[in-house]
């Protein structure tokens, strides 16, 4: 049902530009002469040479405390281009509400009309909507020149891939990547009793060799001081932020607050994001695992090099339903022949409460798992680690 959202006079016939306190949408009318997935796409290819300009100027700021020396890039125009690039791979979740200038009008008034575009279409994307806005107004309070700086006094980073292997080696069984959750969006509160650094050292107690620590607060009720707070605490175990990671910035603000590695999310990160990202995340020494849900976020991850971590996550992030068959679809022959010639870890995420789930997800290929729900709400979480696993793994 569409209504008038807006109406008022406008004050010129001439295009001025929209100012907001919120980061605006780009409209999907940038214009491409081709949609397609070819190599000449120009789209794409202006798509890159953006990139690189806007990796040149963060290179620069990385070592310069004042940002007016370095090169100034257009955030709208690379904005466009990553939204026209998203269409061209299938992915449908909007980083933002699609707003923008009136397009209609009566007699001297102007009007915006209200539609289903404005109204997130999945709780994921209901998430990234929010997470956009939250991480503009923490922008403003905290700068990434202000980050960087803070980057002098943090602890060196730890080996995640080394820990999942040298578990896997040890126990002939998956690594374990045990996640510090309090609650989700489809579940609610899992743990009343939620102590994080309590929870990560009966972890690290039973055997897991890394955890993964939610810092969403809107919707899992997790914190960036959680991921701190372990990280003080003395915790061994490499550390996963898992965070919905929109800009860059939330990259930085992980590593000062002890990351070791972070999660980019294919259903909403382009390519070009995820090659940008992950070259920020091998500056600061942090190891990125690349979620992927299906086939097609499959396939393209595979197709970028660099990546040394993929996640395959059996929960659609759209309806929250969990299928741990979507392991073994997405890691067919020749998709594992591809993962063994790059060297690529595979992590199986969501669905596992038994010992025939850890055994079937690690048929499939995986080598390490990430499970949380089945942990969490354990009383003994140490021994939920065993039971999991058919065995006990902390020897």
């Amino acid at each position: 049902m569409e209504g008038v959202m807006a109406l008022s006079r406008p004050t010129s016939t001439t295009a001025k530009p929209v100012v907001s306190s919120h980061r605006l949408s780009i409209t999907r009318s940038f214009p491409c002469p081709s949609m397609g997935f070819r190599k000449r796409n120009p789209c794409l290819i202006q798509a890159q040479q953006v990139l690189d300009s806007r990796e040149a100027a963060d290179s620069v700021s990385s070592i310069s405390d004042s940002p007016e020396k370095a090169p100034q890039i257009k955030e709208d125009e690379v904005g466009k281009l990553q939204e026209t690039e998203a269409l061209t791979q299938g992915i449908t979740i909007r980083r933002r509400p699609p707003t923008g200038p009136p397009l209609h009008y009566v007699g001297p008034f102007e009007f915006r009309l209200q539609n289903e575009g404005n109204t997130p279409r999945n709780i994921l994307e209901e998430i990234i909507w929010h997470k956009d806005i939250e991480v503009s107004q923490r922008k403003a309070r905290r700068s990434l020149v202000s980050l960087k700086k803070a980057l002098d006094n943090v602890s060196p980073t730890r080996d995640f891939i080394g820990a999942l292997k040298a578990a896997h080696q040890r126990t002939g069984m998956p690594g374990l990547i045990a996640e510090v959750k309090k609650a989700s969006p489809s579940k609610g509160v899992l743990r009343e009793d939620f102590n994080p650094v309590d929870i990560a050292r009966a972890y690290e107690k039973g055997g897991a060799a890394c955890l993964s620590v939610l810092t969403d607060e809107k919707y899992f009720q997790g914190s960036f001081e959680n991921l701190e707070a372990i990280r003080d605490a003395g915790v061994k175990c490499p550390l996963l932020c898992k965070e919905f990671i929109v800009e860059p910035w939330q990259i930085y603000l992980a590593r000062t607050k002890g990351a070791d590695a972070v999660l980019l999310i294919a259903a909403i990160l382009s390519d070009l994001d995820i090659k940008y990202m992950s070259k920020i995340c091998r500056i600061l020494g942090l190891t990125p695992l690349v979620e992927v849900h299906n086939e097609r976020e499959m396939d393209r991850v595979l197709n970028i090099e660099g990546i040394q971590m993929i996640g395959i996550n059996n929960r659609n992030l759209e309806t929250f339903k969990v299928d741990i068959s979507n392991t073994k679809k997405l890691l067919d022959a020749r998709r594992m022949e591809i993962i063994r010639e790059k060297g690529i870890l595979v992590v199986g995420e969501s669905g596992m409460f038994t010992p025939a789930d850890i055994v079937y997800v690690q048929e499939a290929g995986v080598e390490a798992v990430l499970v949380g729900e089945s942990l969490i709400r354990q009383p003994d979480v140490a021994k939920g680690i065993a039971d999991l696993f058919g065995k006990d793994i902390s020897q």
